[in-house]
This record gives C-alpha cells, structure tokens and sequence, in this order.
C-alpha cells in the first residue's frame, strides 16, 4: 500500500531526479575533480581527462534517444545508474592518466544516457498529478542535499562512495511499477515557441552559470564568501530549494518564458556582482535562485513543456538539449572562467539578447509591459558594474594574502583557532595575545571554530618553515600523534608554499613578561616526582623519535638542512660539562616544551608536566648511561 501511494504520488519520479541532481553536483563538478588532483593527475591530462567526459556525455545524448539494443526506459535507466555509480566507485581506486580518462568517459556516458532517458519518459515515473512540482521538489532536493555541510566538505573519497551508493538506491527506485501515461499527455505550460529558441536560450544560461561556478569555485575569497562555513551552505541549500519550488509554480501558471528570463536576470546580476570582491555576499543570493530557476525548466522542458508531438521527436529534442546546452555551454562557461577569470559585461549583454530573442512571438506580443521590465532590469544589471567601485581585475596579491586564502579555502578553521585566550595557559603554551578589536578588523576574522589541533595565531615564531612543509606531506610521520590528513597535493602548485609563508606570518613580537615566563618556566614538582622512565620512553618514540633516531635521519636527512641528531647515541643538549642530573633534566624539559628557536626542533606546548617531565628523566639516565660507558 505504501508503495503504491508514493508512486501514485510521483515521489518516484522526485527522487530519480534528485539523485541524478547530486551525482551529477556533488561527484562529477567536486569530488572526480578532488580525486585528480589528489592522483597528481593535472595540465594535459586533466584537460584530456575532462574532455573525455564531455565526449561521453555528449555521444550517449545523441545516440540514447535512437537506441534499439535497450528499448525499455526503466532498463535503459538502470544502465545509466549502473554506469555512473560504477564511475564514481573507480574513482577511489589509485587511478593514473589512462585509467581516469576511462573512467571520465564512463561517467559522462553514464550520464548521457542517464539524463535523456530521465527527462524523455519523465511523466512514467511522475504521472499526471502535478509532475512540474514533483520536478521542482527533485531539483531542489537534490541541490539542497549537495550543500549539507557534511556532504559538501567531506572527503572526494567520502563524496564518491555515496555518490555510487545513491547511484545504487537509484536502480532499487526504477524496480518499483511506474505511473505509465499516454504518450500524448497535454504539454503543461503556455507555447514556448521553437525548440531552436529554447536551445539557445538554455545554451545562454548553462554558459552563465558554468562560468560563475568555475570562477568561485577557483578564486579564493570569492570561495569564501559564497560557499565557505556551515551558514553559507545551508543558506544555499535553502535558496536553491525555495527557487526550485518557485520555479515549478511560475512555469505552470506564467510559463517558461518569465522563468527563463527571470533565471538570466539572477544570473547576470550575480555574474556582475562577483567583479567586485565587497559585493560577494550578494552575489551568492543571486546565483543560487538563478541556477534553480532554469535548472527545473531543463529537467521540465522535454515531456513536459514541449510542444514535441510523439515520445521519438521528444527524446531527439533531449539529445540535442543536452548534448549543446548541457556540454557544450558548460564547457564554454568553464573556458570563459579558466581564461578570463571573470565574466565580461558585453558577454552578459549578448545573452540577455539571445534570450529575449528566443522568447515566443506570443509572449512578445501579448507581455509588452513584462518586456519593457525584463529590458529596463537587463540594462540596468549591464549598468551595475559601472556604477560600483571598479574592481574588474583582482588586485595583485603578496604570496602571505594569497597564503590566506588557501588557508580559508581549505578550511583550516575547523580545526585550528588562532586566538590566545588572555590570562590564561595558552599565554604560555602558545605566545603573547592581541586584542579583539585587531582580530575583528580582519576580513573574514580567522579566530576559528574549534581548537582540535594547535592554536596557529604564533605558529611562525614557534615552527620553520621546513617543519611545515613536512608536517603538510605527511603529518603523523612527524608528530606522532597528528590526525590531521595530508595536503601534498597543494604542493602540486603554489597554493603550497604560499600558505607556508602565510603561517610564518603569524608571528608577533614576543613581549618582554612572555619571554620572562619562558625562561622562568620547569615542569611542575609534582610531575618531576611522578616522572616515570618507561612512560618517558613511550612518549619520546611517540613525540620524538620520529626526527631523532636513526630512522629519522634516514628519512629526513635529504631534506632538514640541519639533520636532527639521533639522541640515543650521544648528548645534545648545550650543557655545561659540569652540569648535573637536576640541570640536564631541566634543560631537556624546556627544550621539550618550547623548541630551539632559530631552528627546525619545534616545541611541544600540549603535553602536560607529567608527559614533559618523563621524556627528560629517561633521555638524562640513557645519556648519563651513554657518559658511563665511555
């Protein structure tokens, strides 16, 4: 009974399309890309390696609708979901230049075939009942799911795996009965006019859009003000849903047309605003509305607002629909934003042109006052940017900015704050603090969400740069206890070594009282008396050993410039000949603590007296052993 009423209620038909929406989002644009670029796989064979999908994409959309090998929908659906879930599944395996281009082929083939069947045959797993709003409540599902903060900022590996367990939920919806129509259906909106006019208007918009995706998803402080931080993404989600629903309701009762300039409009304004950095915020108001809003007409247009007369003439239209504006418009879009950067203002204008051009003759006619609106809003966004301060090209940026924004872009405020809390241990643990009114005055502030790993507001004065670096390749390799995963891949590129020298930066000036507290410091008495040598010597392979033991030089010895010396073999320690037991274990506890400045030897300000004062007492008797035995 249940399942008959959520098919009869064309639930079906809403979830096939918003698995499709986040397969196609949150795998195919973010996590096969993350993949690559964690492959090492960039240059020419990305660009091999992309244009293999849009070949794939492009082919099975032209060839799905003649198909005679698989002549059912449902089967030919499962074949789509099948392919593409497999896509997305090899992609978590070690892929090289070869393979990923197999596999990109196979993802835009799955989708190909996917998405034409989908949309040809959409009212089989709609109905009749409203299936416009059923398409809305897809699209914006979908594009709600894909902003989740736990989705959106997962792993490429975690993105991938439910993108091909959805892909696998997909083929267990298309084994339920569908709601079959007859092939003559009423078309559900008014005239749209030829499908030549509605190509080249979805052609327009998927250019906009394509271009706006790539340029923030690919510019650091535009990243950050649309897309970064839990707010932003639910907000997103939100408005993507709400103008996918609105979407559906002006499509049935005003007609495509409004709702496809209404998309340009929303996306040419955002497309504008993003020419200038203090405007971003807006920007990303506009852009989701104007990606839903055409995003359900895309779905909707085939079976639905066509005026195609028969199933056949449907499913060449949704070949060619996908195969020009899906693709090809993408690919143009993601062209104009990886060479320009920006979207230029003549561009905006020239597809406000096309898409009044390819409004139906009746819609002219019969809208003369919807018309002198839709141009006096057009002009008025081509006027936007002249009006606003001019921030055409993005200034020139130090390697320490651009440092930051790798850091914002990569999150790391999730993990680290960078605020010494005042009259409090971290005074000690991790250096002076700075009022609140200077953090403030930062754009965005970086003060932090959670403290999970070190605080980083003086991490320049307490780590070299070659200490970063490494701890960046490969962090448990050098601090023994790190959860924190690896970014070589931002060493493929500048992002790098720019934010290296952006956390060398973060150094102030150590004021006298700090440097008095440094120097004053000894572990606590009692942690000396509890000391224990075997917890010292579990500690020091855990913290230390890592650098300091002839493994460590054998790791690192091609890359610190000052090799770390191997501590069980010999003293190290700048002590006085004269020195005693009590000396040797006080100055191995404050080098523990705080490192050698000017040097590679970083401190360990998080471990307790306790921890401290066990590593100096077992290094003091092995050493003093070491001494007696010569």
């Amino acid at each position: 009974m249940l399942r008959d009423n959520w098919r009869s209620a064309g639930l079906q038909g809403a979830s096939l399309v918003a698995i499709t929406y986040v397969y196609f989002l949150i795998f195919a644009q973010f996590a096969f890309l993350k993949r690559l670029a964690d492959l090492g796989v960039a240059g020419t064979y990305l660009t091999a390696v992309m244009a293999a999908m849009a070949i794939g994409g492009i082919l099975l959309s032209f060839l799905t609708p003649r198909l005679k090998l698989w002549p059912s929908p449902k089967f030919r659906l499962r074949i789509g979901f099948f392919a593409s879930g497999a896509a997305a599944l090899l992609s978590l395996l070690p892929l090289g230049p070869a393979t990923s281009v197999m596999v990109a082929f196979l993802i835009g083939a799955g989708l190909g075939l996917l998405t034409v069947t989908l949309v040809t045959h959409l009212r089989q797993w709609t109905g009749n009942r409203n299936p416009l709003l059923l398409v809305g409540l897809g699209t914006g599902t979908g594009y709600f799911i894909c902003n989740l903060p736990a989705l959106f900022t997962a792993s490429a590996e975690i993105q991938s795996a439910t993108a091909g367990l959805l892909c696998l939920a997909g083929v267990c919806v298309t084994l339920a009965p569908t709601a079959i129509t007859p092939d003559d259906a009423e078309v559900l909106s008014q005239p749209t006019g030829s499908f030549l006019r509605a190509l080249a208007c979805f052609t327009a918009l998927v250019w906009l859009d394509s271009a706006a995706f790539y340029i923030i998803q690919n510019t650091p402080y535009l990243k950050a003000g649309t897309w970064e931080g839990s707010n932003h993404l639910w907000a997103n989600g939100l408005l993507h849903l709400g103008a996918a629903l609105a979407s559906a309701w002006f499509l049935s009762r005003r007609g495509l047309s409004l709702v496809l300039t209404t998309s340009f409009l929303a996306l040419g304004i955002a497309c504008l605003l993003l020419l200038d950095p203090q405007r971003v915020a807006l920007a990303s108001i506009f852009y989701p509305i104007g990606v839903s809003l055409y995003s359900v007409a895309l779905v909707a247009y085939p079976s639905l607002l066509s005026q195609a007369a028969s199933i056949a003439e449907r499913g060449r239209q949704a070949g060619w629909l996908y195969a020009i504006a899906g693709w090809l418009g993408s690919a143009m879009g993601i062209g104009m934003g990886q060479n320009l950067g920006h979207v230029p203002s003549s561009f905006i204008l020239l597809a406000g042109v096309v898409v009044l051009l390819s409004l139906p003759d009746s819609f002219l006619l019969q809208r003369k006052r919807e018309i002198v609106l839709t141009t006096a809003l057009l002009l008025a966004a081509f006027s936007l940017n002249h009006i606003l301060p001019p921030a055409r090209v993005s200034p020139v940026l130090s390697q320490i900015e651009r440092g930051r924004q790798v850091y914002i872009s990569e999150g790391c405020i999730n993990c680290h704050t960078q605020f010494v809390r005042p009259n409090s241990p971290d005074v000690l643990m991790w250096g002076p603090t700075e009022s609140l009114q200077k953090l403030r005055r930062e754009r965005p502030p970086l003060i932090g969400n959670r403290r999970q790993g070190p605080d980083l507001a003086e991490v320049g004065g307490r780590r070299s740069a070659l200490w970063l670096k490494q701890h960046f390749f490969n962090p448990p390799v050098v601090s023994g206890t790190s959860i924190m995963p690896s970014y070589v891949f931002l060493f493929r590129d500048e992002r790098g070594d720019d934010l290296v020298s952006y956390l060398e930066s973060l150094h102030g000036s150590d004021t006298p009282q700090h440097l008095l507290d440094e120097g004053n410091w000894h572990p606590a008495s009692s942690a000396i008396a509890s000391a224990n040598i075997r917890d010292g010597e579990r500690s020091y392979l855990l913290h230390c050993a890592t650098c300091h033991s002839a493994g460590g030089q054998t790791r690192w010895g091609a890359r610190f410039k000052r090799l770390p010396p191997d501590l069980t073999v010999g003293p190290y320690f700048h002590l006085p000949p004269s020195a005693d037991d009590a000396q040797r274990r006080d100055r191995i506890a404050h080098i523990v603590k705080f490192g050698i400045t000017g040097t590679d030897m970083p401190g360990h300000e998080y471990l307790p007296d306790n921890e401290i004062a066990s590593i100096s007492l077992w290094l003091s008797r092995s050493i003093g052993q070491l001494d007696q035995n010569r």
